[in-house]
């Protein structure tokens, strides 16, 4: 359980840094490399909308860019700005974005209300029947 707090921790920490100035939802992820370190990510809102960036992409995008490309667990919170937090599931393009990088049978996704609240999905349960590269490979039978 120790991991699973410091990643709640962790992500709590990067929610404190969302830009959300039109939905003022605030989102913070904390991403976990296979090398052990933590990926902070936040959202980042934009006028136009579709620039928009979720705090899970944030981190996965932070993460890759420094050279890790295999991760364990992502935690995640979010809630609206003065509102009492609830359970914030990725959305479905962050699923895909972890699909790119995860063994959906081991990456655990940790949904957090609290320190003491939160529940753990791995990604298979989240993503059923996810687009992944083995639909691409032209080599299979």
């Amino acid at each position: 359980m120790k991991k699973e707090k410091e990643l709640i921790k962790a992500a709590y920490e990067a929610q404190k840094y969302s830009y959300s100035p039109y939905s003022q939802f605030q989102v913070g992820a904390a991403l976990l490399g296979e090398d052990g370190k933590i990926y902070l990510g936040c959202n980042i809102e934009n006028a136009a909308y579709s620039p928009t960036n979720c705090a899970e992409r944030t981190a996965f995008f932070k993460a890759v860019s420094q050279g890790c490309r295999t991760f364990q667990a992502i935690a995640i919170v979010g809630n609206q700005k003065g509102m009492a937090p609830d359970y914030c599931p990725p959305c479905g393009v962050c699923r895909q974005v972890m699909a790119e990088f995860c063994d959906p049978e081991k990456f655990q996704i940790i949904l957090a209300r609290s320190l003491e609240e939160y529940q753990i999905f791995f990604l298979k349960e989240l993503l059923p029947f996810g687009f992944g590269n083995d639909l691409l490979c032209s080599d299979k039978e």
